[in-house]
């Protein structure tokens, strides 16, 4: 008489299936996110409605409201809202796209070259960790107080980041795509391009994005100097003058193009490297 049947062993059961992401959790990072916004927009109004600061410090949400109104008329330093916006505008734009134009090639020739590297690493890692304000004396020094040495104080704060970047996504392609890219006869410009920066895209994004970041701030330190018009230069002088509200407003508007910005480098992300962050 035959026994019962041997029990499978262990290894060839059937293995748990890995919970998948909710479908609700699409949605609950921007619902936290209107929350938060909106709790914070309460405490303003709160703290400014019952007296709590004063107005010099934190002014209530209707005074910057206000201070918007005058802005884009014009009636606080003679030009309106909207030059000051292209200006600030074409300065970090233009400097950020230099800092693309001349970083990402940087970047990816000290990941895939000992001589690059040796060239540019050094003096990149000396003054990357400089406040902008620390070598802002030096720009007006050798290029005059004009637009020059604005848009290179920005170029200097955007490239340092996006040239890391794009040096690690370099350094973090396949070794072993690339010697079969190289077996298969490809040349050194074939393999950088079709392997080492597809490879290097999603770090070069955001070294993109923190680049972006860093000229936003930069910018006030960048229309310090003689500048006529500009964001940066509507938040200093106000400053001077104690209008907080005016100082809030331009905060404000900065941050929504940072944010705008940002937005979008985040769309241009899942459209270019749709595989990140996926198993």
């Amino acid at each position: 008489m035959s026994g019962p049947a041997p029990h499978a062993p262990a290894a060839a059961a059937d293995p748990e299936p890995r919970p998948g992401p909710r479908r609700g959790g699409a949605a609950l990072v921007p619902a936290i996110g209107t929350a938060t916004l909106l709790t914070a927009l309460g405490l303003w109004v709160l703290v400014t409605r019952a007296g709590w600061v004063k107005p010099l410090f934190l002014p209530p949400p209707e005074a910057v409201l206000s201070a918007f109104g005058q802005a884009w008329s014009g009636a606080i330093d003679g030009a309106p809202l909207g030059i000051h916006v292209r200006d600030s505008l074409l300065r970090v734009l233009g400097a950020f796209g230099l800092a693309a134009l001349v970083g990402i090639p940087a970047g990816l020739a000290m990941g895939t070259s000992r001589i690059a590297r040796g060239l540019l690493d050094p003096p990149i890692e000396f003054y990357r960790p400089l406040p902008p304000l620390a070598y802002l004396p030096l720009m007006i020094i050798w290029f005059g107080i004009g637009e020059l040495s604005k848009v290179l104080l920005i170029f200097l704060a955007c490239f340092a980041p996006v040239a890391l970047a794009a040096r690690a996504g370099a350094r973090s392609a396949s070794t072993d795509q690339v010697n079969a890219a190289r077996a298969l006869g490809a040349s050194r410009w074939q393999v950088l391009r079709h392997v080492v920066f597809p490879a290097a895209l999603p770090e070069i994004l955001i070294g993109l994005r923190i680049g972006m970041g860093v000229g936003w701030t930069t910018l006030v330190a960048a229309e310090m100097v003689a500048a006529q018009a500009g964001l940066g230069q509507l938040v200093l002088n106000a400053s001077n003058f104690l209008r907080t509200d005016v100082v809030l407003m331009g905060i404000l508007v900065i941050g929504l193009f940072a944010a705008l910005f940002e937005f979008g480098m985040r769309l241009l992300e899942r459209a270019l490297v749709p595989w990140k962050g996926r198993p």
